[in-house]
């Protein structure tokens, strides 16, 4: 055999460097040598995975999630949750106040079980598969609300104090049988218009019918609309106090004959007579 053709073996030395005394060596060829680094490289890498994987050292890595960082993460879920069962209720008390402004008689909340027609496009999206939470929400909402008494006041307003909208001479009473479910009260044009209770103003438009429209959602599913008005002090998504002013009578839209405020209030979908709780 050729003797150039062996594999030259290499002599690795440790010795001591002041006495020049070999304290031990052993002898491998090139491929041995890096066939050991190779496994020397493996094991620092398997053993840090196992020590960063499987121990506590895990946690001293930056941006390795905690116990303190996975539970906020888990209630922020919640508050996700929760917020969108608020949007849903939402969604569903808006649909009503278009359909009731429109004309339209509201949702009641009984319904939401049951499909909407394929032509009601803003009504069926509340009925999506993904509003299960909606609906239990609803449902548990519903074992704790009054019913009517058996004179058919509504109990669960019953007690609360109501500001007087605006001070004037009721010109037309409400007579929800006549089609007239709300009252119209005569005052100066720029006479101040005040909210009856504390709430979220949900609504602040022109109409050319009614002219300046403000409506306002309160607790209890109270919700109360102004019209005619001259100008409006408030816009959508103001929080108000009860006794704020957020408008000023005026004379506008065309079914208007005379400065006047046009007030309504609706209790769960369903008109009521204003004159049982405020005294104008």
């Amino acid at each position: 055999m050729n003797e150039n053709s062996a594999p030259r073996r290499l002599r690795v030395t440790v010795g001591d460097d002041a006495t020049h005394e070999e304290l031990f060596h052993f002898k491998t060829t090139k491929g041995n040598f890096r066939l050991a680094v190779a496994a020397i490289v493996l094991a620092i890498i398997a053993g840090t995975y196992c020590l960063t994987a499987y121990t506590p050292v895990r946690r001293t890595i930056p941006g390795y999630p905690s116990n303190e960082t996975r539970r906020k993460a888990m209630e922020n879920l919640i508050k996700i949750d929760s917020l969108e069962n608020v949007i849903g209720m939402w969604s569903y008390q808006m649909t009503n106040i278009q359909r009731i402004v429109s004309g339209k008689s509201p949702i009641p909340i009984d319904s939401l079980a049951v499909t909407p027609s394929a032509g009601d496009e803003n009504i069926r999206g509340l009925y999506a598969e993904n509003d299960s939470l909606l609906r239990e929400e609803v449902r548990r909402q519903e074992q704790f609300n009054i019913s009517y008494s058996d004179n058919g006041t509504i109990s669960q307003i019953e007690g609360l104090h109501f500001f007087t909208p605006v001070k004037g001479i009721i010109t037309e009473p409400y007579d929800k049988a006549g089609g007239h479910p709300y009252v119209d009260i005569a005052a100066e044009t720029g006479t101040m218009v005040y909210a009856v209770l504390s709430g979220t103003v949900i609504s602040a438009l022109w109409n050319d019918e009614v002219g300046y429209v403000l409506e306002i959602q309160h607790d209890n599913d109270i919700i109360s609309i102004y019209k005619h008005n001259d100008r409006l002090l408030k816009k959508v998504g103001d929080v108000v106090k009860a006794g704020t002013p957020v408008a000023q009578v005026g004379n506008t839209g065309t079914l208007s004959t005379g400065s006047h405020l046009h007030f309504e209030l609706w209790h769960k979908g369903t008109p009521i007579d204003p004159t049982l709780y405020i005294k104008f």
